[in-house]
């Protein structure tokens, strides 16, 4: 695998995250594409800068949804373009190591074969790996001698909650809520409080900047958007208890969820996943003070890890750099009719 062009790769909501072997790197962007009708405008983080300022014309949006490939096209685009940034030079014949939910049926893991080996990329070997499997290996939790791990990944439109135990998955549930959900909530408690529409980038910049769970620090910023009433651009102070509050929403689903989820965990195993903690990662889990937040709302400790976002491919890289870890990922071959 020394020449072999080998990648590992992380198709989020969000971004796209690639590790090159060859490369022995990491790169991220926007899985975002812009597109009048068939013509694509642009592709990644440009086509991110023109989210909610596009024309009526012009549509942005993610191939992705809740974790799932949902436009197979314009994923094939998307990746194509960022593969061609990293390796100008594309060969045929690379391998490429793809990080997956649990529950797809044959018809979405084939969506991921299909990605790769469709009209602009050829001729790849495909494996995937179970992104509960990827994030346990970066955080470091041993998979094969393991007695009870959970692991939480809060992303950007879903939450997997997943229980490793006995070198295999035993328990996994998907929730649709995640960063996007937590800006769209800020929205609605803005527009319900100060009747002003506001977009999903200004939510999320209230969310990093004044989103306190656990440490209610007094804060305010100014922002524009659209009054209700009058249609016209408004200016309006929005305090952090506003901002709080619309997250507070989505964060107590998650919470509840996960304690129903634990409550249907066999007790040894409950037992052990107490006494470790449970692992939080994912690009969500930038919000401050949500590791303090769950744990006082379920009652369990919480370790927060420092990868977020690059957790699912960090466990990819170590995939690829170590072959004893291999047996983690499974080929994906076309279907011979």
């Amino acid at each position: 695998m020394i020449f072999e062009k080998t990648y590992g790769i992380d198709l989020g909501n969000s971004e796209v995250r690639i590790f090159s072997y060859l490369r022995n790197q990491q790169y991220s962007e926007k899985n975002m594409i812009a597109a009048r009708g068939r013509e694509i405008i642009a592709v990644g983080d440009e086509a991110y800068e023109m989210f909610e300022k596009e024309p009526l014309n012009i549509s942005v949006k993610s191939p992705m949804a809740f974790g799932m490939i949902a436009d197979l096209e314009l994923q094939e685009i998307m990746l194509y373009t960022m593969l061609r940034k990293i390796d100008p030079v594309m060969a045929f014949g690379s391998v490429f190591f793809f990080s997956a939910p649990l529950d797809m049926t044959a018809i979405e893991k084939r969506a991921y074969y299909h990605v790769v080996n469709g009209h602009w990329l050829r001729n790849n070997r495909v494996f995937m790996v179970e992104s509960p499997v990827a994030d346990a290996l970066a955080i470091g939790i041993p998979i094969e001698d393991n007695v009870g791990s959970m692991i939480v990944n809060i992303g950007a439109e879903s939450t997997q909650l997943s229980i490793i135990a006995g070198g295999r998955i035993i328990m996994s549930r998907k929730i649709a809520i995640g960063g996007k959900q937590l800006n769209e909530a800020i929205c609605s408690e803005i527009r319900r409080r100060y009747h002003l529409q506001i977009g999903t980038r200004t939510a999320q910049r209230l969310k990093l900047v004044m989103g306190r769970l656990s440490d209610q620090k007094k804060d305010a910023r100014k922002v524009v958007g659209i009054d209700s009433v009058s249609g016209l651009p408004r200016e309006e102070i929005v305090s952090s208890y506003v901002v709080n509050a619309g997250i507070m929403n989505c964060v107590n689903e998650i919470a509840a969820e996960m304690k129903i989820f634990l409550e249907r965990t066999p007790p040894q195993i409950s037992y052990h996943v107490a006494r470790e903690g449970i692992y939080l990662t994912g690009g969500s889990t930038r919000l401050p003070f949500i590791d303090n937040y769950l744990a006082s709302y379920t009652g369990f400790s919480f370790n927060l890890s420092d990868l977020y976002e690059k957790s699912s491919v960090t466990g990819l890289e170590k995939i690829i750099r170590e072959k004893e870890l291999r047996k983690w990922a499974s080929p994906v071959r076309q279907r011979k009719l």
